[in-house]
This record gives structure tokens, C-alpha cells and sequence, in this order.
């Protein structure tokens, strides 16, 4: 039993044992707190999505679906080892499970067969969602298998708890299967020898940011190719749009490079989140809008 770890204790931690995060949106205040409480914390859950692709897996996770909204987890770990947090606090991952098995989690004993639904563990774990199929054909890459690892140990570490305290759905919940495709016995093991090394005390290198010129990206929005069919393009233009990608703002398939009319829109969807409306929510770049969202997406502003 512990109290949870804070958003920015929780990327730290992770990034400190070796995994590849990646800050999505506003996950740090993204969750389900209004609809019940958060903590204690008595371990960690791992889950497969039964879906295919990065992109389309984290957007269903942080998003949800029809019946069952958004967050579906903490962290969404894609096929490439990288791990996506996408919302922190309560969050629809585990639902009733049963308290026996809470009980062998929170005093680190052998789990017990899972045979009921009565308690509530979306207050109570960690949850982290996995893309696979969930077929048992669906290969999980090494790469993938050594996020779960490191999260697991990372969160282990931190509350001072043995692998034990990592549990899959399947383990919590009657009825269901994930993850399928290892055991978590086999995880566990995994988890216990990582435990038994010590991190790096030393942080890892920063990436170097990107850095975007105000005044060229203003001349590349400006030239809308809506309105003048011959688009000013600038390498700052791709940074700006990745940041409005994964905040939500701008889709995907329109981050090509060209500060077009789509962009222009997500960009002042940017603007009225910060406050702004009116003509100063035109989707034309400002200096304080633009840091605002360098700070928030990794990358840095000059005029």
C-alpha cells in the first residue's frame, strides 16, 4: 500500500530505468478523478489492447470509446519499446477484480485463483496497456518486453515492493485473458532479476532540442497553400506539427511539412486552450503561444 507517485516522479522514474518515455498532451492532469478516488496504490497491471498500430493505439487508450472513456491506462507501450503516458490518476484499466488476489498483491503472497468482481482496481494500480492482438499470434518484440520490464522495476523500486506486486488483467479480473502471449510468471522473473542490479546513477545524455524560428514559421503560415498554392516550407513547420499531433490538436495525415490550412486550425485550437480568442486565436504563431507549446512538446523558440 502506498500513496502514488507524483506525474513528474512518475515519467523521472521511468526514464531513470532505462525506458523510452514519450509526454503525450496533458497526460499529467488527464483522468478520471471525478468519478472516484486514486490511491492507494497496491502494484501495477498489464494489459494487451487488442489493436493494431502505434498511433491508433494510444489514441484509443487516451481517448476511450464508446462506454468506457478515457484514460484507459497510465502508459501505452507500442511494438517499438517506447512508452507512451498518455493520463495519470484514475484510469479505466482494471475495473472489479477480486480481493483476494488485492490482498495477496498488497502483502506480496502467492496469488490466489481470481473468482470474484468486487473490488475496485482502478483506484488501486498502475496500469499499463500493450499493443498486441491479443490472439497468441501476435509476436511481442523483444523491444517491447523490456519496456514492461523496466516500467514494472521502475515503479517496484520506487514504492520499495518485490515483483510481486505486478499483476496481469487476467490474474485480477474473471473472464479475462491479457496479456496472452507470456505468462506473467515468466515476467516476474524477469522483473525479480532487474531488481536485483541497480540502475544507472548516472542520467542519460539530453536529447539536444529542436529549434524553431518565430519569424520563418510566421512567413510559412502566412502562406497558406489554401490561398497562394505556393507554400513557404521550413524544417520548423514538421517540429510544430509533431507538437500538434500528439497534443490532439492537428491529424496525423495532414503533418506533411506545410503550414497549410489544417494546420492553421490546430494551431488555434492550441490558442484557445492557452485562453486566447478572437484574432488572437487566428492560428498564426505568437511568441508566447509558440514557447508555451515548446515547453510543453520538447523544443525551443528564437524571433
Amino acid at each position: 500500500m502506498a500513496t502514488p507517485m507524483t506525474p513528474a516522479q512518475f515519467a523521472a522514474k521511468l526514464r531513470a530505468e532505462g525506458a523510452t518515455v514519450v509526454e503525450v498532451g496533458d497526460w499529467e492532469t488527464h483522468n478520471r478523478n471525478h468519478v472516484g478516488p486514486w490511491g492507494p496504490v497496491h502494484g501495477a497491471m498489464i494489459h494487451h489492447t487488442v489493436t493494431k498500430g502505434a498511433q491508433t493505439t494510444v489514441n484509443i487508450c487516451r481517448n476511450g470509446y464508446a462506454g468506457l472513456p478515457g484514460p484507459l491506462c497510465h502508459g501505452v507501450i507500442t511494438k517499438d519499446g517506447k512508452v507512451h503516458l498518455i493520463g495519470y490518476g484514475r484510469a479505466n484499466h482494471a475495473g472489479l477484480g477480486d480481493p483476494d488476489v488485492l490482498r495477496a498483491v498488497t502483502n506480496e503472497t502467492a496469488l490466489p485463483a481470481d473468482n470474484e468482481a468486487t473490488v475496485d482496481g482502478n483506484r488501486h494500480f498502475y496500469g499499463f496497456e500493450c499493443e498486441n492482438l491479443g490472439d497468441g499470434q501476435d509476436p511481442w518484440p523483444e523491444a517491447q518486453l523490456l519496456a514492461i520490464e523496466r516500467v514494472s522495476a521502475a515503479i517496484c523500486r520506487h514504492h520499495g515492493w518485490t515483483e510481486r506486486s505486478i499483476i496481469g488483467h487476467l490474474e485480477w479480473q474473471p473472464g479475462k485473458s491479457d496479456p496472452r502471449g507470456f505468462t506473467m510468471a515468466w515476467m516476474r522473473e524477469r522483473i525479480a532479476k532487474r531488481l536485483g542490479v541497480k540502475p544507472q546513477t548516472t542520467a542519460p545524455p539530453k536529447p539536444v532540442k529542436p529549434v524553431v524560428d518565430l519569424s520563418r514559421l510566421v512567413a510559412a503560415a502566412q502562406s497558406d497553400p489554401g490561398r497562394s498554392g505556393t507554400p513557404v516550407t521550413y524544417a520548423g513547420v514538421k517540429t510544430v506539427e509533431a507538437a500538434l499531433v500528439n497534443g490532439g490538436f492537428l491529424a496525423k495525415p495532414y503533418s506533411d511539412g506545410h503550414f497549410g490550412s489544417a494546420t492553421v486550425d490546430a494551431y488555434a485550437k492550441w490558442q484557445r486552450k492557452l485562453g486566447y480568442s478572437g484574432t488572437a486565436a487566428d492560428g498564426i504563431p505568437g511568441m508566447t503561444s509558440l514557447k508555451k507549446l515548446g515547453e510543453r512538446y520538447g523544443f525551443t523558440v528564437v524571433a
